[in-house]
């Protein structure tokens, strides 16, 4: 639980309205599911899901120089990125050691809006400060107290976006625009971005406008959903989540020391350009071919299921890992998926899961996504 008063989204008597099983989340008031889990992470794969995603932030970087600047505290080659593309990125300590990711979007060639994650607001504005942004020019803003964020994701997420807001709103995947005269009457921007793999968006607003926003969406057809559905749709695709599948040293407590990873590591095939320099970077560039690295792992076989910190063993019953995520697949019948970080393996090699002091269950190393 957390400690101190638990914040409100703008979108909370909306949830109420919708008997949204509402918990605790890093801080934040928000539901774990409306309906059931199961029926929410289908209705996004094969409709359009909706979700309150105002707990995480939003840091506008301005200045002449702000690309340069950011670049050398990425692990994104940020000058590249052409105007109106949103892109991934990891940040890096100086011992190369993760401390969040981010989608940012390029806005100008002199602007770019960034999404840190709802815990490390904080840590990645003071990250950012100790980064000299003033040696460059570059100011940063913290716009997350006044802007609230929906996420639209399924396949009938266009169709019912113009319901909502009449044509013209559309963007592609991972691309960026501000919002045109729409029939709401609402000024924001949106992105072709989102954290279920489905096509979609992400919508910022006001505040004291997004209530208007997720109502007409809501009446145009799509499902609202919680974040234990939030949390199976991005593990089928195999999309990390900061705190859990990595955790900055400087937040742990001694308890989660394996959780200390760099890009190299977590094997993502996006976000990490190592032909440019970046804080941490050395470590990056340094890993042996037998270090663990991230993978995912398909149940073949029925057992309990996999879970956080379940160890990874060797078909001859040695450790070779440890799961950071799992749960079972909505998509896949319920069949266990997991990701960690595993050594000596690679795609479609047999393990076994220590899913319980009893019982160990076979699996099949994966490259997620799952489905």
């Amino acid at each position: 639980m957390s400690e101190g008063p638990l914040i409100r989204t703008a979108l909370y008597d909306e949830h109420v309205a919708l008997d949204g099983n509402i918990v605790d989340f890093h801080g934040f008031e928000l539901p774990i599911w409306y309906s059931n889990i199961k029926a929410e992470h289908i209705a996004t794969r094969e409709s359009s899901g909706l979700f309150d995603v105002s707990h995480m932030g939003t840091f506008r970087f301005t200045g002449q120089h702000v690309r340069q600047w950011l670049e050398g505290v990425a692990t994104q080659k940020v000058t590249e990125i052409p105007v109106g593309r949103c892109a991934y990125t990891h940040f890096l300590d100086h011992d190369g050691y993760i401390i969040d990711d981010m989608i940012f979007a390029v806005v100008s060639d002199t602007e770019i809006l960034g999404v840190p994650n709802a815990s490390m607001i904080d840590v990645m504005w003071e990250w950012f400060q100790k980064c000299s942004p003033e040696k460059l020019d570059v100011t940063i803003e913290n716009l997350s107290p006044d802007v609230s964020i929906v996420a639209l994701q399924g396949p009938h997420s266009k169709e019912h976006l113009d319901i909502a807001f009449g044509e013209g709103q559309h963007v592609g995947r991972f691309k960026w625009s501000s919002l045109s005269e729409n029939k709401l009457g609402v000024e924001g921007w949106i992105q072709g971005t989102g954290y279920t793999g489905e096509a979609g968006y992400e919508i910022f607003v006001p505040n004291n406008l997004v209530a208007k926003v997720w109502r007409a969406l809501v009446d145009a057809g799509a499902t609202p959903v919680g974040l234990g559905a939030r949390d199976t749709l991005r593990l089928e695709k195999g999309y990390l989540l900061s705190g859990v599948d990595f955790l900055w040293p400087g937040l742990d407590d001694g308890s989660h020391t394996f959780l200390a990873r760099d890009s190299w590591e977590t094997n993502v095939p996006f976000g990490l350009d190592i032909g440019h320099e970046f804080i941490g970077r050395d470590r990056v560039i340094n890993h042996a071919a037998s270090d663990e690295r991230w993978w995912g792992i398909k149940y073949l076989e029925r057992g309990p299921l996999p879970r956080p910190g379940k160890d990874v063993l060797s078909m001859d019953g040695s450790k070779i890992g440890q799961l950071t995520s799992g749960a079972p697949s909505p998509s896949l019948g319920n069949t266990g998926v997991g990701i960690g970080y595993i050594s000596g393996v690679s795609e479609g090699d047999e393990v076994l899961i220590a899913a319980s002091p009893r019982s160990s269950v076979k699996a099949v190393i994966i490259r997620p996504p799952f489905v």
